[in-house]
């Protein structure tokens, strides 16, 4: 049984002892999720320190949002951070969906999927060793991961599954419960039919969590209520927020159910402590 971490965004300060408890656990990765117009760490950043501090457990984004960052440069910064980690680093990857974040980068929030698609090609070339483009030699260094680090894409639209088997090595999916999960994971399976892609297609899910006492909880439900505030959806996401042993082990056991390779347990708090409550409820 494979389990991965979202790391909590509220005290980054913490995150290098989040990143040393967990891995000498026995979780399997940990993830970070990405926001420009947000009170966030960023990801890139952060992860490089924490491939760091661990020697063992994965290091992924959870997701990315591509779009708002520098193609050339983030091919440097991803193939950097997969060479120094050994090979441990995932790039989740999405288009992102806020007007905020498109407008501080400087992009046209309407193109964002179509600008993630050149990205892809960009990215895969550049991860082979080939030129980046007319006039413009290759851009080191090589990652560790032969072709590049993993790729995950994350959402929920038909794109999105599509651009799994088109450039991925797997699909991200969050927010949902096994049930409907199981859709999505059926058509990120057939996309890759689709497309004559080898084998099948990665499959992770992500649930929000916090175990602990009520204050841990409570500083969990306020974060999450100020990062989906946009969305207009934020009281349904605080909802859904898993808060008891029974009902983590519950949708641990049903993402595995509907064919989930890992299962990312998102902490939506700063308290350290739940990485200990969280192996005793699992492991």
């Amino acid at each position: 049984m494979k389990i991965g971490l979202g790391l909590p965004i509220d005290d980054p300060a913490l995150l290098l002892t989040w990143a040393r408890r967990a891995d000498a656990g026995p979780f399997t990765a940990l993830g970070l999720l990405d926001r420009l117009v947000f009170d966030n760490p960023e990801p890139l950043v952060t992860l490089a320190a924490l491939a760091g501090a661990t020697s063992r457990i994965r290091l992924q984004t959870e997701v990315l949002i591509a779009p708002v960052h520098g193609t050339a440069l983030l091919a440097k910064q991803a193939a950097t951070l997969d060479r120094m980690s050994g090979g441990r680093f995932t790039l989740g990857i999405g288009v992102g969906g806020r007007e905020d974040d498109c407008l501080a980068a400087g992009i046209d929030i309407r193109r964002r999927g179509r600008r993630l698609d050149e990205q892809m090609d960009l990215l895969r070339r550049t991860w082979r060793g080939e030129a980046y483009g007319e006039g413009v030699g290759p851009i080191g260094p090589a990652p560790a991961t032969p072709g590049g680090p993993e790729v995950l894409f994350g959402g929920f639209a038909p794109a999105a599954l599509d651009r799994v088997a088109r450039f991925g090595d797997g699909f991200l999916g969050a927010a949902l419960p096994p049930r409907s999960m199981d859709g999505l994971f059926r058509g990120v399976e057939a996309a890759w039919e689709k497309h004559d892609r080898p084998g099948r297609p990665r499959l992770v899910a992500q649930v929000n969590v916090a175990l602990g006492p009520a204050a841990t909880v409570e500083q969990a439900r306020r974060n999450l209520l100020a990062y989906y505030a946009f969305t207009g959806r934020a009281d349904h996401m605080a909802d859904g927020l898993l808060s008891t042993p029974e009902a983590i082990r519950e949708a641990v056991h049903g993402f595995l159910g509907i064919g989930a390779d890992e299962v990312m347990l998102y902490c939506w708090s700063s308290d350290a402590d739940q990485i200990d409550r969280l192996a005793d409820t699992l492991f």
